[in-house]
């Protein structure tokens, strides 16, 4: 079955931009992985997965638009939020899985939160049960990722993006993934209600807490560079970031 028409133009958006990307871009893993996800979360919604796909499909959108836009402007010369630009400059001879975890760290962690805001009014959040329904299907993505895991393992394994370390730790990196993957979606709810406060006191409480979300999302991308086994650090340090009460 064919998925959502506003997905699948998010798709073929990405494909654009993998068409027109050199063959052996250090930008060609994470919008790969990036695509075949969003086509995953797209059967979902045809499936009857979420309790209301329609507003998935547009959380998607919004979601994948963020990542568009920063991609644009780090091709342009614009300016790039600094999660993103750490993740976009990362040195290019990176194995293909550390570029992917570094993508999704800048997307999960600093772009999620605003596409939730972006698609939950204020009306929304003032209410409880609707406000518990967006937050079910924002739970049931975790299955859809997870479903992914495996897969996306198998594909940098194919492509050769992965060392002979991590080959040997592959089963363990598929359990490490699903939790951060999990803990850090989680952290992500939090971090939208910090948000959606600064957004009810008006514009300029609200960049406040934005640029220190874009802080903490950009030292924890930075984190992902440092040597080691990263899935393995991140199974101890946690993937996701946390807004502190506001002061």
């Amino acid at each position: 079955m064919a998925v959502p028409a506003g997905v699948a133009a998010v798709v073929r958006e990405m494909q654009d931009r993998l068409d027109a990307m050199p063959g052996d871009s250090p930008l060609r893993d994470f919008l790969s992985t990036y695509q075949r996800t969003t086509t995953a979360v797209g059967q979902a919604i045809t499936d009857g997965v979420f309790a209301d796909g329609e507003w998935v499909e547009e959380w998607d959108v919004v979601f994948a638009q963020l990542y568009v836009r920063a991609y644009d402007a780090h091709i342009d010369g614009g300016h790039v939020p600094r999660p993103w630009r750490i993740a976009f400059d990362a040195p290019a001879d990176l194995p293909s899985l550390r570029k992917v975890l570094l993508g999704i760290n800048a997307h999960v962690n600093y772009d999620l939160p605003q596409a939730l805001l972006g698609v939950i009014s204020d009306a929304d959040f003032a209410d409880p049960v609707l406000l518990g329904k967006r937050k079910r299907d924002h739970e049931a993505i975790d299955g859809v990722l997870a479903s992914r895991v495996a897969a996306e393992d198998d594909e940098l394994t194919a492509t050769g993006g992965k060392s002979l370390v991590d080959r040997v730790l592959q089963p363990l990196n598929r359990v490490s993934s699903k939790r951060f993957l999990r803990e850090a979606r989680q952290k992500v709810w939090h971090n939208t209600h910090e948000l959606q406060v600064a957004r009810l006191a008006g514009p300029a409480p609200y960049d406040v807490r934005l640029g220190e979300l874009e802080l903490l999302s950009a030292a924890k991308v930075a984190d992902l560079l440092a040597p080691g086994q990263v899935l393995l650090r991140l199974a101890v340090a946690g993937f996701g970031v946390v807004l502190p009460p506001a002061a």
